[in-house]
């Protein structure tokens, strides 16, 4: 017995300690998985791939593997597989009386689905139950519904995997499930459906398993018409808004259905053959990440092996730059993100060497440091024309991660200037975004924050204007402007979605009070789920809340979110990936219309968009060279065996007309962050319209190219387009180059201070 006290004195340390945070349902201490022993693996490549990897990029990968190794298995959320080797342990050498075998066995169960192994999962659950039946005892009710719930829960997932996972179809999990998107091998869903009733039996109130029953209904092909009348929720309720084509999901076939936790994603052309690549990471501390060249013809092909990137492993997030003014599409990766004392990682910088292959340069760089983050964002905060870098922390309690700014000397290496600059303790930072909110020329910075208030720094420049090495003044002007009324918030971005020539800031809430709030806002009833909030720029330095009015509070739970056009009329529509770390979280992720700058439609269903799968990393981009946009999701779960396909929704087209831009810095930055375009049309009616954006300030949970997409509606020319670039070192004005009369429908460089635009044409 005494063997028996220090195993369950043992098993209540890691409750306490460790496996609480999996539990909590509005990720309040959420977790990021990694992989299990083979679950994310590298689609084949041909014999012929052969493997480039630069000294630097090999010392990265033995530190990110030395750190994975060093943690403590008994705590580390990335290492369910050796707790369940430790609890099936226990099992096979004793036998337990039945409180202690049951307390073992659920907490085996449990380690057993986050490590992805659902049948092992249900197999234990039950067999608590047959234990408890057998010896004609009497659980608690409490216990009941918790072996219930967990047990649901353990089905639902078993479905997903057997089907939505294993044999995927074009509509796998796309919600309302219908057609190739009912469950084939149903035992998953026809456990759930029998749990989540007995749970209803007994908790008539419960929001969450009433809206999981009707999900598992949807997966057995039986919704509505079986759904008990008091359990079902109406199909009027998840009808969109609006309407919009449907856009096909089209991953598999392009070859480019990669398999991830979650992750984030960049879609930019690295090589400079003018189609559009697509790099994408997974959060797995072991997770290869991936590069895919667009092949030109709506394939991809996974170029990895030979592109230097083998090694940089795990990966929140992706986000783009050009650090060197090289003209060649950097990458930064942040890893960490939500693993609290196990998730200090490096950041890692991605040089592209423009022959098709990246190098491993933080230590050159002089940004390696030890931090969990999953977010950062590229400006040229002082005008020198180098790009710096913010990066947010996740900081809090004992586990104090200060935010850093970097400042870019222009010699490949950075500075940190943060600490001094008053941009250090912010919390615990989960999204940022630069954007020029006063249209100053100087791009300002918004911190989106956890258990917190966000924050916003108004760029007011060097401190001495004839000595500006003297230090940056970044002063907070939160209150005055309006915009810290969420508790708990994720990406942000700045966007001027009214096309007024000012940039206003979109927001997205994250966090629940309870398990069932899930379940009351897919059903329409009041919840207390945080909401994504959209500040409208008032042209005087503060910010009104729109949310509201522009009905874009239609959406809880938001991770990964990003924004463009998807029908070219002009106006910015947005995509929220939704879910958080349970299983539980099954929630359609949500495409919102904008319907003309006033109020956006709610088109997930009409198009299709409503992937019931944890959506991280979104890009908006033209993958296949038609003129519109697509859409690709990196998606895939917190936990390490919650693993899923991307998906890729393909653009039907209509007969509305853009143009795409790329600007070319000289004397500001290359890349041109920063800069603002204004693009004049005539509308049907001969009016004028100006139709606005920014270059490089995109989500910061999205990976949009650099090149901005611009649709125009109807109008076949462009009268004028003006790109007003950022204010420069030492002085007040901007320069502006205008060009009149462009035809729509082709691609253009403009370089700064030229006038003139170059068509760019695809190889």
């Amino acid at each position: 017995m005494r063997n028996l006290g220090w195993l369950v004195g043992c098993w209540i340390v890691l409750q306490v300690c460790g496996f609480a945070q999996y539990e909590m349902g509005n990720h309040a201490m959420g977790i990021m998985g990694a992989p299990v022993v083979g679950s994310v693996s590298l689609p084949s490549q041909g014999p012929a791939a052969a493997i480039y990897q630069a000294p630097s990029t090999r010392r990265m990968e033995e530190r990110l593997r030395s750190i994975y190794e060093g943690t403590d298995w008994s705590l580390d959320p990335n290492k369910p597989a050796e707790r369940v080797r430790y609890y099936r342990g226990i099992l096979e050498r004793q036998a337990l009386p039945l409180p202690q075998d049951t307390e073992v066995r659920e907490q085996l169960a449990k380690e057993m689905l986050y490590q992805g192994d659902s049948q092992g999962a249900v197999r234990q659950l039950e067999e608590v139950r047959r234990r408890w039946v057998a010896a004609d005892a009497r659980m608690a009710d409490a216990q009941v519904q918790d072996l219930g719930r967990w047990l649901a829960t353990a089905y639902l997932r078993l479905g997903e995997q057997e089907n939505c996972a294993n044999m995927h179809g074009q509509h796998a999990c796309l919600f309302p499930l219908r057609g190739d998107a009912v469950h084939a091998l149903p035992r998953g869903a026809e456990g759930a459906v029998r749990e989540l009733t007995a749970l209803l039996e007994k908790s008539p109130g419960d929001s969450e398993s009433r809206w999981l029953l009707n999900v598992a209904y949807m997966q057995l092909g039986r919704y509505p018409r079986e759904v008990p009348a008091r359990w079902l929720i109406p199909e009027a309720q998840f009808r969109s808004t609006g309407h919009i084509a449907e856009f096909p999901e089209v991953a598999a076939a392009a070859g480019i259905d990669i398999v991830s936790h979650a992750g984030g994603v960049v879609v930019e052309d690295f090589d400079q053959d003018g189609w559009l690549d697509v790099m994408v990471t997974s959060s797995g501390p072991l997770d290869q990440m991936h590069l895919f060249h667009n092949n030109g013809d709506g394939t991809f092909q996974d170029v990895t092996r030979q592109s230097g990137l083998m090694g940089e492993t795990g990966g929140l997030n992706l986000v783009l730059t050009d650090y060197n003014n090289d003209g060649r599409p950097d990458v930064l990766v942040l890893r960490g993100g939500w693993w609290g004392k196990y998730g200090a990682y490096p950041m890692s910088l991605l040089r592209n060497n423009g022959d098709g292959t990246f190098e491993d340069v933080t230590e050159e760089a002089g940004l390696l440091s030890l931090h969990p983050t999953q977010t950062a964002a590229w400006a040229d905060f002082d005008g020198d024309g180098w790009l710096d870098l913010f990066v947010g922390h996740e900081g809090g309690g004992e586990d104090r991660h200060s935010s850093q700014l970097f400042h870019n000397d222009g010699n490949g290496r950075f500075t940190e200037v943060g600490a001094a600059g008053g941009l250090a303790d912010l919390g615990f930072v989960k999204g940022v975004a630069w954007g020029d909110f006063n249209n100053d020329g100087r791009p300002d910075l918004y911190v989106s924050v956890m258990y917190g208030r966000n924050k916003l720094f108004r760029n007011d420049g060097p401190r001495d204007p004839g000595h500006p090495d003297g230090g940056w003044r970044f002063t907070d002007v939160t209150r005055e402007a309006g915009v810290s009324l969420q508790r708990n918030s994720f990406a942000c971005w700045f966007f001027d979605y009214d096309n007024d020539g000012w940039p206003d800031l979109f927001v997205s809430g994250y966090g629940t009070n309870t398990k069932d709030d899930v379940g009351a806002f897919e059903m329409g009833r009041p919840d207390s789920a945080e909401r994504s909030r959209l500040y409208r720029n008032m042209h005087d330095g503060t910010f009104k809340d729109v949310t509201a009015a522009a009905r874009l509070d239609h959406a809880i739970l938001t991770m990964g979110a990003s924004f463009g056009d998807l029908d070219n009329d002009g106006w910015l529509d947005v995509y929220l990936g939704t879910g958080d770390s349970t299983y539980q979280a099954l929630l359609p992720n949500r495409m919102f219309r904008n319907a003309g700058g006033t109020a956006f439609e709610d088109v997930t269903t009409a198009g299709d968009f409503g992937h019931l799968q944890k959506g991280h990393g979104i890009a908006f981009a033209d993958l296949r060279g038609t003129g519109f946009e697509d859409v690709f999701e990196e998606m895939g779960g917190a936990q390490p065996g919650d693993i899923y396909q991307s998906a890729l929704y393909r653009n039907p087209g209509n007969s509305n007309h853009s143009v795409t831009l790329l600007l070319e810095g000289v004397r500001s930055n290359r890349a041109g962050f920063g800069a603002r375009i204004d693009v004049t049309v005539r509308s049907a009616a001969g009016g004028v319209r100006h139709i606005y954006r920014t270059v490089g300030y995109g989500s910061s949970f999205g990976g949009n190219p650099l090149r901005q997409h611009i649709g125009i509606g109807a109008a076949k020319w462009v009268e004028e387009i003006a790109a007003m670039w950022p204010v420069e070192s030492g002085r007040t004005e901007r320069v502006v180059d205008r060009v009149r009369g462009v035809t729509a429908d082709k691609t253009y460089r403009l370089r700064e201070g030229t006038g003139r635009l170059e068509v760019l044409r695809l190889r």
